[in-house]
This record gives structure tokens, sequence and C-alpha cells, in this order.
């Protein structure tokens, strides 16, 4: 076992003397040493129920012939920290947490992990961390939180307090209905109700194989989710002794299963920037260019929120994953028959006795619409690519020509909003705010959210070098590269300049000639860096472009 090296010979009296110290018995020192890398926190809902969990897998571990230790990993939440400088640090927390559990993985040379994960940058951090040190490894992810109930309308995070901020400032509901939408929309631990960026990514963690079946969907708060947690602690004693990695797991054939799988759901478009930063640990080629493919060739089966009324919930009850992949398998050519941690292929769980509601997952020979949940766009504008979440946008939206209003930060575009400085018609260009920029490439859902509370999220585009929640809705475009500090376009569009967005062509263009953006970026000097020190300056000095994946290992 590889935790022999810390504990076997003349020369590890010291280090079994230390193990003692932490109350692993004389029985359980030849045992297997498996880590649980918890997320547990108690400022995050998405995580601060995890205690009870990490007691399941410590079962599953113990009843599997295994020792087990829990370690922490930091969590951030980003509802929480949205819309302030709280959110620079969020993406960059995800390398982080790959850093973390690399470290004590090795140092303490255990023999596997459970990576104990919910929200946003957890879960790809864990899956970058499980890739990099190839040791046995098995995810679990908590679940989604119970629907919010109001006056009988149920209730999700966006809709009943991001999007309630622009109704009550637009007069359409009272300080009164305000404050019973703020208490009743999270009414239980768990990530965000709908399919935001944990979801997505819980979804595409089963997809690829590093969880159980059902795990992705299954609630929070449910006893299915202490089953899960409880056989992945059992599981992971299988793994270890028949040496499967997550090599044989996270591949290129996966990886591209959980790209399908993410445009027939309609994700957040966070899960392109986790998908290939998982994809360069993991050694497998996948480009922007596999989602730019794939996106012609697979269209749109469900639709949640924030695009649609129902919920993770309504997923679950449909079947979950396993009813997605049922639906998917033999009708989309280009999925491949991949394996994962439950030793089932994806051809063994969609033969399977599994319950699928029509209605919520639609067959792929009648979707909800032929465009996919997501696209790459390309022009002059983002000669590297940008990203749209098709899913969010209304059909009269795909087609969209307008006026750039400018602004060098997310607050200065918060408030033009919120001071009604922004009309129909407008193109807000929000730059300065991604990897390098921000730094740590900040989500938006502030402005988007405002803006569709205010009654505008069909008449307004808004474009970044930053990026969205899983939360956005409406006419937003990210991960426009280059990113502003980088010499890109959006660096040099002036107030005024008109903007073309064709999403069925993936075009998207400055209006301006090839002359004129010459002349500017000859003149072009990016705003200097918005931090002098500590983790974000080292950070923004190593970090790469967004169509990389915004990932720091060199």
């Amino acid at each position: 076992m590889r935790s022999d090296e810390i504990k076997e010979g003349l020369q590890r009296t010291p280090h079994r003397s230390l193990l003692y110290a932490t109350g692993v018995s004389e029985r359980q020192m030849n045992k297997r040493f498996i880590g649980i890398a918890s997320s547990f926190s108690d400022l995050v809902p998405g995580h601060c129920g995890m205690r009870e969990i990490e007691r399941q897998i410590e079962k599953g571990i113990h009843t599997g012939g295994g020792q087990s230790f829990i370690f922490g990993v930091p969590a951030i939440c980003d509802g929480i920290a949205m819309g302030h400088s709280g959110m620079n640090y969020s993406l960059p927390s995800r390398d982080l947490i790959a850093d973390c559990v690399e470290s004590v993985a090795n140092a303490h040379k255990l023999d596997g992990l459970v990576l104990l994960t919910n929200c946003d940058k957890i879960t790809p951090g864990m899956i970058m961390a499980a890739a990099r040190l190839d040791i046995p490894s098995i995810v679990v992810t908590v679940g989604p939180m119970q629907d919010g109930k109001c006056h009988n309308q149920t209730l999700t995070m966006i809709k009943g307090t991001f999007e309630a901020v622009g109704k009550f400032s637009e007069g359409e509901i009272d300080e009164k209905m305000l404050k019973q939408m703020e208490i009743t929309s999270c009414p239980s631990t768990g990530a965000c109700q709908g399919l935001y960026t944990a979801n997505t990514m819980a979804c595409l963690t089963e997809v690829m194989g590093m969880s159980l079946p059902g795990c992705a969907t299954s609630s929070a708060v449910s006893a299915k989710t202490k089953r899960i947690a409880f056989d992945s602690g059992v599981i992971i004693n299988e793994l270890i002794e028949k040496d499967i990695r997550p090599s044989s797991i996270i591949t290129r054939d996966s990886i591209r299963n959980a790209i399908i799988t993410d445009l027939a759901l309609g994700g957040s478009t966070n899960s392109i920037l986790h998908l290939l930063a998982i994809a360069n640990e993991a050694g497998a080629d996948i480009t922007l260019k596999d989602f730019e493919e794939l996106s012609f060739k697979v269209p749109q089966i469900i639709k949640l929120d924030p695009s649609a009324a129902k919920t993770m919930t309504d997923l679950d009850n449909a079947g979950g994953i396993p009813a997605v992949l049922k639906t998917l398998w033999g009708s989309i050519d280009e999925m491949t028959d991949t394996q994962g941690v439950s030793g089932f292929k994806i051809s063994q769980i969609a033969s399977s006795d599994i319950w699928c509601d029509n209605e919520v997952i639609r067959p792929v020979s009648n979707p909800l619409t032929s465009n996919p949940g997501l696209a790459v766009l390309h022009g002059n504008l983002a000669p590297d690519g940008a990203v749209v979440k098709i899913s969010g946008v209304e059909k009269e939206c795909l087609e969209f020509t307008g006026k750039a209003k400018t602004f060098n930060s997310e607050e200065e575009a918060m408030q033009a909003i919120m001071e009604d400085k922004i009309q129909a018609g407008d193109v807000v260009v929000i730059r300065y705010e991604g990897p390098k920029g921000g730094p740590g490439m900040r989500e938006m859902l502030s402005p988007t959210s405002a803006i569709v509370g205010k009654g505008l999220g069909k008449q307004v585009a808004l474009i970044t070098d930053g990026r969205f929640s899983g939360g956005t809705r409406g006419l937003c475009i990210g991960h426009i590269c280059p990113e502003a500090p980088q010499g890109g376009v959006i660096g040099i569009i002036n107030d005024g300049d008109e903007i073309y967005i064709n999403i069925p062509k993936r075009e998207i263009t400055l209006k301006v000639s090839d002359e004129e953006i010459n002349k500017r970026l000859k003149t072009f000097t990016p705003v200097a860096s918005k931090v002098k020190k500590g983790y974000l300056k080292r950070y923004s000095s190593v970090v790469s472009s967004s169509d990389k994946g915004a990932i720091t290992s060199l």
C-alpha cells in the first residue's frame, strides 16, 4: 500500500507513534489509509450539513476494511461572495483546493480519497486534484437544497433574491414581500436549487463516472444521499484493492460524454472552464473545439431554473442523471461507453430499469429545441472565443444588434443599471473582469439579475471578459478572449459602437472597420492591475486565459 511508506519498518517508529496519537489503533495500523477531503464549512449553505455525511462515509470506509482520516478543504459560497471584491477569490479557490488536496494526500501517503464536495469551484477543484494525484478516488456531491415556497409560489435562490432586487426597485413587489422572499428562498442546506454551476458540475461528475449513479440530483437532506455516502466509503476500498485510478475514468471519452450531457442539459457556462481544467490535469486532449463541434450535434432536452420553472428536485423525480443517460445513449452517436467508479458502464446504466419522466427529460427525437444549451461564439470581438448559455436566451434574442455602453468593472455597470442608465437596445460591456484583469474572473450575477428584474432581459445584451453564474439568464456572453489586459478588442470598445450578436451562426462582431480597430489597438494601454499583493497577485501572474480553462498549472 502507498501508506506503507509512513508506517512500515523500524525507521517509521516515530511516524507510527504520531499516528497512534491521532487515535489509530494497532488493529487499524495495517489497514488502508483513506482520506476524506471534506469541504465542510459553517459559512456555506451547500456544505454546512456535511458533518452528518462525513460520518456516513467514515462508516462505509470502516465497513469496507479501511481506516478513515478527515481533513479540511476551503470552500467559498459564490452567492455570498457575489457582487463585491469577495468574488475575486472564487475561481482562484478552485486551483487552491486542488493544491490543498494534493499536498495533504501526498504528504501523508494516503492510499485513496473520498472527495466530499458540493459547490461551484470545490467540485472541479477536487476532481482536478484526483486527476493530478491519480490515486483511487471517488466523489460525493451532497446535492441540492429544497425548493423555497412563498405564498404557494416555488422560489429558488436566483428568482427569489437576486431577481427580486430588480423587481423591488421597479415597484413590482413591496418591502414586506421582498423580506418574505429573502427568508423563504433557501429553506435548507444544499446547493442552490437550479441548474447553476454547483449542480451542473455534480451532474457532469456523475456522467464522467467519478460519483455513484443518482448522486448528483439526490437532495442534500435526504436519506438517499446518506446511503450514497456510505456506499462510496465502502467502494473506495474496492477501488484501492483493484487499483482503479482516475486516469482510467477521467479520459477524453468520458469528458466528451460530460460535454454532450452539458449541452443537452443547458448547464452553466462555467462548466466549460472547469472541464477544460480537469482535462488539462488528466492529460486529455480537450479544447474549446470539442464544445464547438458537439454543439451542432446535441439538442437541448431539459430546461431547468433559471431558464424555466422546474428545479433539480424535478430532475431527480424524473429519474436523475441515469434517466438522462438512458435518453441520450443510442441517440447521440458521439457518446462513448465509458465506465465509472460504480463498476457500471453507461450502456448498463441506460439499459437498467430506470424511471424516466419524458415531460421533464424530453426524448432526443422530440427535444425542447434543436439548439444546444451552450455555444461558443467567435468574431473580431472574441477571436479566441466567447461563451453563451443558449438555454437562458429567449428565441427572439438569438440575433441582436445594439449600442455599447462600456464599464471597467462590475460595480460601475451595476450602478448604471440601478440608476436606470441602461435602456432597451444597449449592449452592456464589462471589461477588466477576466482571469488576469479581475483578477479571478468574477461572476456577473448581480447585473444580469438586475437587468432581468427591471424587465430588460429581452432588450439588453451584456458581454464581458469575466464570467456568469450558472444562475444567469438573458442575452449574456462571457469568457470573451483575449481579455482586456491581454490587449483584447473588448478593451478598445467605445460607447456607442455597434455590436452584432448572432447565436445561431456563433458570431459576435464589433461593427467597426479593421483599420479603426488596429488604430485603436496601437494606442491602447490596459488599465493597471487592481491588486498589488497577496494570493490574487500571485494568481494573476500565472493564470491562463479562459479558453484554456483559466488554469494555473504550468
